[in-house]
């Protein structure tokens, strides 16, 4: 259970070698003790992800887990669920891909949305399953801005960032009467291995401000947080340009 200063003594991570997932662990971690689960493909980055946090203290068991094999997906969270109850789960995958390949080259495009859009789903619905049925949890949806309005410059990735948005909006509105929250977390520009080398956007942040924002957010049952903050202010603005305008603006 998820204590009364809002520390939960499980988390799972599905994308367990996510950079901002395992900050969030690690956030949690500065807390108090806590059980983890690592949902991904078995590999080195996954063994040494495992061992980060068991060197913090925590306690540590790994999940195979494939995004693309959605007939797989609940079977995971059975397994994941299999040692009792999980206080919060964090939707942590995703690729960013080449903007312009993705809407070129087929394979690429819908690999995107797969692993963006079907994939996270196909996860919700199954963790809402077992949420429900243990009575208690919170998710954190680990999204983008970039689906908040999408840009003609990323638009097949910032579209799959918009069906997930409303898909974990609308899941934290079913699962409200349950008790359980959804959090969606839209952080701009991270520093992390997956836009490594691309110029860095305007109000760039790192994992450990974003996990910190997330943590934030579930303490206080926050359905929506952007990350930073003053995204929300600049989304607020950019949702309401005209699109003649939009699509002249460097972005």
């Amino acid at each position: 259970m998820i204590n009364a200063v809002g520390t939960p003594q499980t988390l799972l991570l599905l994308g367990g070698t996510s950079e901002i997932a395992l900050a969030i662990a690690e956030n949690y971690l500065r807390q108090a003790p806590l059980t983890v689960i690592l949902a991904a493909r078995p590999s080195e980055r996954l063994d040494a992800a495992a061992q980060r946090l068991r060197d913090l203290g925590a306690t540590v068991r790994t999940v195979a887990f494939d995004a693309v094999d959605t007939g797989s997906h609940p079977e995971v969270i059975k397994q994941a669920f299999a040692d009792g109850d999980v206080d919060v789960s964090v939707v942590a995958f995703g690729l960013l891909g080449d903007p312009e390949l993705a809407w070129q080259d087929h394979a690429t495009g819908v690999e995107l949305a797969q692993v963006n859009y079907t994939a996270p789903v196909s996860v919700g619905i199954a963790l809402a399953e077992r949420l429900r049925e243990q009575g208690h949890g919170a998710v954190i949806a680990l999204s983008s801005v970039a689906g908040e309005r999408v840009r003609r410059s990323n638009f097949v990735y910032g579209s799959t960032k918009a069906g997930f948005d409303g898909f974990f909006l609308g899941l934290g509105e079913a699962l409200r009467p349950a008790g359980i929250t959804v959090t969606v977390v839209r952080p701009g520009f991270v520093h992390t291995k997956m836009t490594e080398g691309l110029k860095p956007a305007p109000m760039a942040t790192t994992p450990d401000k974003v996990a910190e924002i997330a943590v934030d957010a579930v303490r206080r049952r926050r359905d929506l947080v952007w990350a930073p903050g003053q995204w929300r202010v600049v989304m607020s603005v950019l949702r309401h340009i005209p699109r003649p305008i939009f699509r002249k603006l460097p972005i």
